[in-house]
């Protein structure tokens, strides 16, 4: 039966209703981030002293607004990424958590001393005035949120750190020449390229290997996970609470090894008495497949991610807001050398406030990058990877090696994916392979031999890490530094040319 007129017209009504929320999806996001920019310039108006550089304050109150919400957008999905991949948490859910516990993070305990980027990178000369360092510093910052912009678009996973070092180095150059810059500092960054992800990607590995070997490769897989699930547990508990006391908290409290060691030890004791009952009820009735084992997995994951995004919140704040806190330093004493540099209480609002809003608006795109498009995860594997960034940060720590979390995490991604892929193709490249010894080994899934030959061809060749992704991660990681320190530099003698003059 044709369609009659008013059928056709009400289905245009429907396409013309479906294009407008989507065009009204596309302006809310932006929208909302404009508004979050005005209210951090009002708020830096509220509580800066008047004085002549407080509209520069002002300006650069948004300019890190901004850049928090890039830190949002792009740095958090490295902790909420695999959770969402493996299934154990709802996209919806993850931004929930991260935005809650980043927040919190944030404010409880993100107002340390900001020394690296405003202090131990660039050593200011007693005659560089204030306007010009705060222009270095807003340079420096407006360039990295712009890279970073630029990277969440492309779905790319990079460091805000590297970023945030790149754009004050190639504004401080631009300023003063190469003498400003400590050249000891920015080579212990870039080595920390190398050392970041092969540190997670070892240690993620081996903890699957490990879990493998202990539960998902025994003829009673049920037994073994009530045997080894607390003793997992147990030590995600020790290491999480070293690590929230050595990185989360350092603000508000600065324990001795000692008394790390004694937390560590006391939480795993916690986890594993709390752990053990708990599987066994859980485990109740399950079968001993491998995708049911996995769910026993869940409630640590969930907060194991919760727990880094705390400890991120606190760290990584100062990376969004840090040379806010140096410019609010240098205008409000009138000198390059604003003293100790302190994260107050309003400027941590913009960060905290800042990376939540741009988590929720635009963190999706790299959340899925981070846990779908590299491997597949489920939840035993996303366990491995958020444990894994916690060692890691604890190792380097004590060995003195700067690290990135982002290169951590997507390095400890690509170490379980190229272990299952090594497993996988594991016994199918012998050479001398011959087609009826193929053929009579597999005659239940091969009619000929000659198809044996072709099957066992695919499965030598069966990758289980997207390379595409992974020239394109790195190939970011290298560009950043470089290119935000070229766009940073332009961007100074962009504003001295606009305000000195």
């Amino acid at each position: 039966m044709p369609k009659s007129a008013l059928d056709k017209d009400l289905k245009k009504v429907a396409s013309l209703e479906t294009a407008t929320y989507g065009s009204a999806r596309s302006v809310a996001a932006p929208g909302m981030a404009v508004l979050f920019l005005l209210g951090a310039s009002v708020l830096a108006s509220l509580f800066v002293a008047d004085g002549p550089l407080t509209y520069l304050v002002v300006i650069a109150a948004m300019i890190a607004g901004y850049m928090a919400l890039n830190v949002g957008a792009n740095d958090v999905a490295n902790n909420m990424g695999p959770a969402v991949g493996s299934k154990a948490l709802t996209l919806a859910g993850a931004l929930a958590i991260a935005a809650v516990c980043e927040g919190a993070g944030a404010i409880i305990a993100g107002g340390d001393v900001v020394s690296t980027i405003s202090r131990d990178l660039l050593r200011p000369h007693e005659a560089m005035e204030a306007v010009d360092y705060i222009l270095v510093m807003m340079a420096a910052f407006l360039a990295a949120g712009m890279w970073i912009h630029l990277a969440t678009v492309f779905g790319a996973p990079i460091s805000t750190t590297h970023a945030i070092v790149g754009g004050v180095v190639g504004s401080g150059v631009a300023a003063s020449g190469a003498g400003i810059v400590e050249w000891p500092m920015l080579g212990a960054i870039v080595a920390s390229w190398v050392v970041s992800p092969a540190l997670g990607g070892g240690i993620a590995a081996l903890l699957l290997a490990a879990i493998e070997f202990a539960i998902l490769n025994r003829h009673d897989r049920l037994d073994a996970a009530r045997r080894w699930v607390p003793v997992l547990v147990a030590l995600m508990s020790g290491i999480f609470a070293m690590y929230l006391m050595t990185k989360g908290l350092k603000r508000l409290w600065q324990p001795d090894l000692s008394h790390v060691l004694a937390a560590g030890l006391g939480f795993a004791l916690i986890g594993w008495l709390a752990a053990r009952p708990w599987i066994r009820r859980r485990s109740a009735g399950m079968d001993g497949r491998v995708k049911t084992i996995s769910r026993l997995f869940v409630p640590p994951l969930i907060f194991a991610t919760a727990l880094l995004s705390f400890a991120h919140g606190a760290n990584d704040v100062a990376n969004a807001v840090g040379p806010l806190a140096a410019i609010v330093a240098a205008a409000s004493s009138g000198s390059s050398d604003g003293g100790e540099v302190v994260l107050p209480l309003w400027v941590l609002m913009i960060g905290a406030v800042g990376i939540a809003v741009g988590l929720a608006l635009f963190g999706p795109r790299v959340i899925r990058t981070v846990g779908e498009k590299i491997t597949k995860m489920n939840e035993i594997r996303a366990y491995c990877v958020a444990l894994s960034a916690a060692i890691t940060v604890l190792l380097a720590s004590g060995l003195g090696l700067p690290v990135s979390s982002t290169h951590i995490a997507v390095g400890a991604i690509f170490g379980v994916g190229f272990l299952r892929e090594f497993q996988s193709n594991k016994g199918l490249t012998n050479p001398g392979v011959q087609p009826q010894t193929l053929f009579l080994k597999t005659s239940r899934l091969n009619a000929t031999p000659e198809e044996a030959v072709a099957n066992f061809r695919k499965r030598e060749r069966r990758r289980l890490v997207r390379r595409q992704h992974l020239f394109g991660i790195v190939a970011a990681w290298v560009v950043t530094v470089p290119f935000a320190a070229v766009l940073s530099a332009v961007l100074y003698l962009a504003m001295a040319a606009i305000i000195v003059s």
